[in-house]
């Protein structure tokens, strides 16, 4: 299914929706990323999306970049009562109790992992050639990827990271590829 933008390039059908998806979408969606504190700022987005379109989060990003110290990890980690207070009065982020516990609780599960963050993330990569998908009916929502991923933070004392999460996460970090056939960032 084409779908071609205001500016004549065809993209993946939700790009074209709104100029901030565009952008999102021609840059990041779907490029390999690497590095704790940014596979950690990604984790913790994606997770303020659950239950929300992408587009608010991304128009509140920098507000959630300065929010959350820039999303270091060991910053976050640190962070306690007052600041789960401070956050809950923040109006630039999305503020929910538990997406801002779950955040605070990451950060501290990163420092207690026995492995690099985007080691770890990134061993849940499917290998091998995937189908490109034809149609937004042919991205799944989770995978046994994701499902494993999701099972593994758990594990290590992550919070808010489901399969459906977790798959969003891959998606966006570049460990998938769900551009469609007809998206010019289709390789």
């Amino acid at each position: 299914m084409e779908s071609i933008g205001a500016d004549g390039v065809s993209r993946c059908p939700w790009a074209n929706s709104a100029p901030d998806y565009a952008e999102y979408h021609d840059t990041e969606w779907g490029v390999p990323l690497r590095g704790q504190d940014a596979l950690y700022e990604r984790l913790c987005l994606e997770a303020f999306q659950s239950g929300l379109s992408w587009i608010t989060i991304l128009r509140k990003r920098e507000g959630f970049r300065n929010a959350f110290a820039g999303f270091v990890p060991e910053k976050v980690a640190e962070f306690g009562d007052d600041d789960v207070e401070r956050l809950m009065a923040d109006g630039s982020i999305v503020r929910n109790r538990a997406k801002i516990l779950a955040a605070i609780t990451n950060a501290r599960a990163i420092a207690e992992l026995d492995q690099p963050l985007d080691e770890l993330l990134w061993s849940f990569a499917p290998t091998g050639k995937r189908p490109r998908p034809r149609t937004m009916a042919d991205v799944p929502a989770i995978t046994p990827e994701s499902t494993a991923m999701a099972k593994a933070l758990k594990k290590r004392g992550f919070a808010f990271v489901g399969p459906t999460t977790c798959y969003a996460l891959m998606q966006a970090t570049g460990m998938v590829d769900d551009h469609l056939v007809t998206c010019f960032r289709a390789s």
